[in-house]
């Protein structure tokens, strides 16, 4: 089956190249499992021709529900986020990621998209524009939080190197849209493999490795406040650590320069050479990095250090039954279960995880490591609203030996086994109708592994 879909995405390659010589060596696949994988290749102009122009079709239905729940969440129309996004994005980003961008425009546009380079800044920026009107409006830790993740190593695994997963929360009118792997070989800097949205030149939920042994994810820092106009935009920072970092020092080094406090993560990093991990809990004010060669790190959008959680966050650190408290609680619990025997089949239990530390009882809400508010069946807070259609859309998971060869294990939409069908949940919960039209279905897809194309050889 492999082999098939090789032979069908190369071939497309060559009527492709018939066409127009930058899109030599790209490729996509047909859609499997709910992934659809892209190979792009080159020079920053080239690559981002390459991503306009064979996911134009997905490009434009992704800016259409990213530009619906980026404007719903900051009260903003999308004229006013690419204004910000030019006056205070553009002037910070650097040439290699201009000219991808720019090559981005230009393969949508060579498919007759009225997209400009504009609205491609606008659409990476996304995450970062609820910390931009919070901070204007000194309105202190209204940003919502994201995601479940791990990385354990030494004692911990099952082969005494690194595991490392995650899962992505957010609303699932964008959630339904994280269904690329793209398998990037730059001109410069490592060849790498991340997930993302179309469009976007970073991954955004941020999982990824890099051919120089790299692994990364991130969860959201809760409740968290700050943001600097004049630093570095989140996304760029991101994708230059995916592309350049080479250790774990290299990665905290490149997420901490020019830092503008957008889109606040704790980072967790493996570096596969030496096996060894780290946590990188990056504030505005306060960052701080932890690392061992044996143990492990959780994120449930908790935050850490207590002078970050006094000085940048509104987090309720003395109430132990918040949601995040309560999936870090069960982190725990999971990694003294599994001390030992941590590999990539129990990272996939880990992300699709069910239980309620609270209630003792099976049921996916915003206090499960895999959660799905909208069939919380008690009314609970949730994480949008009650009965949001958001939660956990798809999970990954690598080791070591998946890294080497630029792979990983993932699962789209609801790997757990749990659906979500939109039209009867709108029909249901009508406070969420402004979402229809976008709002997609999330089939409870297999877990499927994903491999850089052409086979990958260090």
């Amino acid at each position: 089956m492999r082999f098939r879909f090789l032979a069908l995405a190369l071939a497309t390659a060559l009527v492709l190249n018939a066409k127009d010589e930058r899109l030599r060596g790209a490729f996509r696949k047909p859609a499997e499992h709910g992934w659809i994988f892209v190979h792009l290749e080159g020079s920053p102009a080239v690559r981002g021709f390459q991503h306009g122009y064979l996911l134009s079709a997905e490009i434009q239905d992704a800016k259409r529900a990213v530009e619906l729940s980026a404007t719903h969440d900051t009260t903003q129309n999308w004229s006013q986020l690419r204004a910000v996004a030019e006056k205070i994005s553009w002037p910070k980003i650097p040439t290699e990621y201009r000219e991808e961008l720019e090559g981005i425009a230009a393969g949508l546009k060579a498919k007759g998209v009225k997209l400009d380079v504009l609205d491609l800044v606008t659409l990476n920026e996304w995450m970062e524009f609820p910390y931009y009107y919070d901070s204007l409006r000194k309105v202190p830790g209204s940003v919502p939080e994201h995601c479940s993740a791990f990385v354990a190593t030494g004692a911990y695994t099952k082969d005494g190197r690194i595991v490392i997963g995650h899962n992505n929360w957010t609303d699932y009118l964008t959630g339904s849209r994280w269904k690329m792997v793209f398998d990037i070989a730059p001109e410069s800097g490592h060849r790498f493999i991340m997930d993302g949205v179309p469009g976007l030149i970073h991954s955004a939920d941020d999982f990824g490795i890099n051919d120089a042994g790299i692994m990364i994810t991130e969860t959201t820092i809760s409740s968290f406040h700050g943001f600097d106009k004049n630093g570095v935009p989140e996304f760029v920072r991101a994708r230059k650590a995916m592309q350049y970092s080479e250790s774990i020092d290299d990665f905290a080094r490149i997420m901490k320069e020019g830092n503008n406090g957008g889109y606040a993560n704790t980072w967790l990093i493996g570096d596969r050479k030496t096996n060894e991990i780290g946590r990188l809990e990056l504030g505005l004010k306060n960052v701080t990095l932890d690392r061992t060669k044996d143990g492990y790190f959780v994120g449930s959008n908790f935050p850490i250090n207590p002078k970050l959680i006094a000085e940048e966050t509104d987090f309720p650190i003395d109430d132990p039954n918040t949601p995040n408290q309560v999936r870090h609680r069960r982190w725990d619990q999971l990694m003294a279960e599994y001390k030992g025997k941590i590999d990539v089949e129990a990272g996939k239990r880990f992300e699709t995880d069910h239980y309620d530390a609270i209630t003792k009882e099976i049921d996916p809400n915003e206090r499960t490591l895999c959660g799905h508010i909208d069939k919380s069946s008690r009314g609970l807070k949730g994480w949008q609203g009650p009965f949001a259609p958001a939660g956990a859309a798809e999970a990954k998971v690598a080791d070591s030996a998946m890294a080497e060869k630029l792979s990983f294990a993932a699962g789209m939409g609801h790997p757990c086994g749990v659906a979500f069908n939109a039209k009867p949940h709108l029909k249901e919960h009508p406070e969420y109708a402004w979402q229809s039209g976008l709002l997609e279905d999330l089939k409870a897809n297999a877990w499927t592994v994903v491999s850089a194309e052409p086979a990958y050889r260090p």
